[in-house]
């Protein structure tokens, strides 16, 4: 298994596990959607490869804090921002439970301290919040969410540095 960046050719295969994930609950957002977060910040988007396979993704996009995508419109530009968006990270079905979330996140928040970001914010959807709480996330006061992360939708981060003196995630 490896982690890499996003290759074109990726796209379809990224959809698709985005869809079997959001689709149910109504928050898939489309090909279009997701690529246009990759282009936005292609440093700090990442594929789970094995055996040739996309078995999983990070989208992440510089994003001012307190803020967050719009599910419903592509990204129109980027933003010069210290936070860094973990947008969507989606692992396969069939290996869900084998910490390769949280081998995508490690290589996300090293790559965000690598770029000097100050923090990582996301929004937890369908009932992640305790996922991320286990990371160090903490629910983040003060965000607006747009419409469309459905109910119980909860804007979360933390700070980058407290990842590198051994944070939550250390050995998971």
């Amino acid at each position: 298994m490896r982690v890499r960046t996003v290759a074109e050719d990726d796209w379809p295969r990224i959809a698709a596990l985005e869809a079997e994930v959001y689709a149910p609950a109504s928050l898939s957002e489309g090909i279009e959607a997701l690529r246009s977060r990759g282009r936005a910040s292609p440093s700090t988007c990442f594929v789970l490869e094995t055996g040739g396979r996309v078995a999983g993704y990070v989208l992440a996009l510089p994003y001012p804090r307190f803020r967050s995508p719009d599910l419903a419109r592509p990204e129109e530009g980027t933003f010069d921002s210290r936070n860094l968006h973990l947008h969507d990270l989606v692992i396969a079905g069939d290996l869900r439970g084998r910490g390769l979330g949280s081998r995508l996140l490690r290589h996300l928040t090293a790559t965000a301290e690598r770029s000097s970001f100050e923090r990582i914010s996301l929004v937890a959807v369908g009932g992640t919040e305790s996922f991320w709480a286990g990371h160090g996330y903490r629910p983040d006061p003060g965000a607006h969410l747009p419409g469309g992360y459905g109910d119980g939708a909860v804007y979360m981060s933390c700070p980058v540095q407290s990842h590198r003196h051994g944070g939550p995630e250390e050995g998971s």
